[in-house]
């Protein structure tokens, strides 16, 4: 009967112990985020974005357990482990390809869905509460940043607002360097800018779409490599 390739299983380790560090870090930094409001206010998190943290922390926690089986997996030489950890790896590979067909097949869907956030999001800049004053001095930063105006509609997102000065800023204001430039138009007698800030979110989406899909795929060589790792030593304990 053939053994155990302590080469395989070694390799087994190594793969399932850098991913275990991984799912450390991963659920290390989100809790501390999650928890930390110091790390909020530095991130300039609020109660809308906990929901992608809470899914980080669940992310990393999972990672950890699949790490845990491999690793225990691999060096226990137990079947049973080695199988929960290649069911729960396929299961993710699984998820991964349903999510990115969705993404391509619902594409309109999902930009149409976009446009509605926008839209929720720029009747805030009308508001005139405090609350949503702290939104309206961020988004100005924003603007300022990015040389826009406005959500969808440019200056008329703003509404009455537009009119009131923030810190000594007034809204949408194109600086005088930028004043005879396409960046800017005149309205109410001052020079601002003419693009909305929903052009340069759906082009941030659109630039780092490409990036995105490059980790995806990246992760989805390391989770095949992981697969065939585990199936082989899986057979090689079998044929022991």
């Amino acid at each position: 009967m053939a053994g155990v390739s302590s080469c395989m299983k070694y390799s087994m380790f190594i793969f399932n112990f850098l991913f275990w560090v991984c799912g450390c870090i991963i659920l290390g930094v989100s809790i501390w985020i999650r928890v930390s409001k110091a790390a909020q206010e530095d991130l300039h998190l609020d109660s809308s974005l906990f929901a992608a943290v809470d899914l980080m922390i669940a992310v990393g926690s999972i990672i950890m357990v699949l790490g845990f089986l491999g690793c225990c997996g691999a060096m226990k030489e137990s079947q049973c482990m080695l199988l929960l950890f290649f069911i729960g790896l396929l299961l993710i590979l699984l998820l991964q390809v349903v999510a990115g067909i969705l993404g391509a097949v619902y594409k309109s869907q999902i930009e149409t869905a976009i446009n509605k956030t926008l839209l929720d999001d720029a009747k805030i800049l009308q508001s005139s509460t405090q609350e949503d004053q702290v939104f309206q001095e961020k988004f100005q930063k924003f603007e300022k940043m990015n040389q826009c105006c406005g959500l969808v509609k440019g200056h008329e997102d703003w509404g009455n607002n537009f009119n009131t000065p923030f810190s000594n800023y007034k809204i949408c204001e194109c600086p005088q360097q930028d004043q005879n430039t396409d960046l800017c138009t005149t309205y109410s007698n001052r020079y601002i800018y003419k693009k909305p800030c929903a052009v340069v979110i759906i082009d941030f989406f659109k630039n780092h779409m490409v990036i995105l899909m490059g980790i995806a795929f990246g992760l989805a060589v390391v989770e095949t490599v992981g697969l065939g790792f585990s199936m082989s030593l899986y057979c090689q304990i079998q044929r022991k």
